[in-house]
């Protein structure tokens, strides 16, 4: 009776398409899922302008959306500096009334055979919850730092060239396609990074007063030489005392700098802004230039938390886009659960030039699942240390060192900024 029931009240509910005149009653489900805390008109208004409703999902219980799902068009930096299409998975959300009836595993296989049709060979998304999206295929693949540098005490040794560097308030939005400028001549150096579609660029000046924490307002700097805009530094300033003793703190939103010396100007700003003790860093890459100039990194409160999930959609094809620090060539023993058409053995060959991957009867050198593959394929984690873990089982001597070290990255994979 129970059982019957249950799928009885399953049987009502119908997945499709989202359509445009349905996207506030879709969006309110996902707020409501995430605490159901009202936002902003204007951070509304900036997801109501980026949803791209034809390739986003909703599930219905007759009149009631109680599941919600989406995937932008990104384009994610790989290993080698192209940029390779990707689904950027997101607003994922189950009503509360209508848990554990299949609702979530239904739209990630739906999103998944989209992805496959749309041909793009990478899915990608940030997880509430990282333990939820495992059991679809979804490998870590990028780790941020975050920290807490106590400036009264912290100091930096700068480059030569950085007192030659000129720094400047400018509105945010006045700077914006400047700043937009800098971003993308970054984006090919760094696995991770996005290419931002039109529309994107407003995502970094968002700033509800709602959602300031008795923070100013957004404020920037540029970073200027010979009339051009170089850096930028985005961040917020907390007012704070302790009796008469200043103790406010700053909170950086994003910097990026095209040089050594302008990143070393912004940060040096950043740590001698007036009446300031503390500087927040949120969401920067784990290897961090700022690091190699603080006199004491012990003060400055590192943290990681895991950041961008890869799953890999057409292993071939994902494979084949990025490039291999060392000669490889391996034979994968993949195992695929959930899309099966990526089962089975797969031979890469590979150097920094270019690669191949294709279906192979011959040997398996390694076995793994697309997970690990996933979790490898930006060079953020290593075949080895998945290993360790037993992640990766190596069926001939040797393969696991010669692999591991063809997969890694010079620079940390990195997301900018979350979607």
């Amino acid at each position: 009776m129970g059982t019957d029931a249950r799928n009885t009240r399953a049987d009502r509910t119908e997945l499709r398409v989202l359509r445009r005149d349905e996207w506030n009653t879709w969006y309110d489900t996902l707020s409501t899922a995430f605490g159901g805390i009202p936002e902003s008109a204007e951070e509304r208004e900036l997801w109501d302008g980026l949803t791209e409703v034809d390739r986003s999902l909703g599930i219905w219980d007759g009149d009631a959306c109680v599941g919600t799902a989406g995937a932008f068009s990104f384009r994610v930096t790989v290993p080698g500096g192209a940029s390779v299409p990707a689904a950027g998975i997101t607003m994922v959300s189950v009503a509360a009334t209508h848990r554990r009836r299949g609702l979530l595993t239904s739209m990630m296989r739906r999103q998944l055979d989209d992805v496959r049709s749309w041909g793009e060979p990478l899915a990608v998304l940030t997880a509430s919850e990282p333990a939820i999206y495992g059991r679809f295929g979804y490998g870590i693949a990028t780790l941020r730092g975050s920290a807490e540098i106590d400036t009264a005490r912290v100091r930096l040794t700068v480059p030569p060239g950085t007192d030659d560097v000129r720094l400047r308030y400018a509105e945010p939005g006045a700077v914006r396609e400047q700043c937009e400028a800098v971003y993308a001549r970054q984006v090919a150096g760094r696995p991770g990074m996005l290419a931002r579609r039109p529309g994107w660029e407003n995502l970094p000046l968002l700033d509800p007063e709602s959602e300031r924490q008795g923070t100013s307002p957004l404020q920037c700097v540029v970073a200027e030489r010979d009339g051009e805009v170089v850096g930028y530094a985005r961040y917020f300033v907390k007012p704070e005392w302790d009796d008469s003793v200043p103790m406010g703190e700053v909170r950086l939103r994003d910097l990026e700098a095209l040089d050594p010396a302008s990143y070393a100007a912004l940060w040096r700003f950043l740590f001698g802004i007036d009446l300031t003790s503390k500087l927040t860093v949120r969401s920067r890459p784990v290897d961090d230039s700022w690091q190699h100039l603080v006199s004491d990194l012990r003060r400055c409160g590192l943290r990681q938390q895991d950041s961008l999930h890869v799953r890999l959609v057409d292993l071939g094809a994902a494979l084949e886009a990025r490039t291999y620090q060392t000669p490889v060539d391996v034979v994968f023993e993949v195992e695929d659960v959930f899309c099966p058409w990526n089962e089975g053995r797969w031979r890469l060959t590979g150097d920094a030039k270019g690669a191949s991957c294709k279906r192979t009867e011959e040997p398996a050198d390694l076995a793994l699942s697309v997970r690990e593959l996933g979790a490898a394929y930006l060079g953020g984690f290593s075949l080895a240390s998945l290993a360790g873990a037993g992640r990766v089982r190596e069926l001939r001597a040797g393969a696991l060192a010669e692999a591991s070290p063809a997969f890694g990255s010079t620079v940390a994979p990195w997301l900018p900024h979350g979607f």
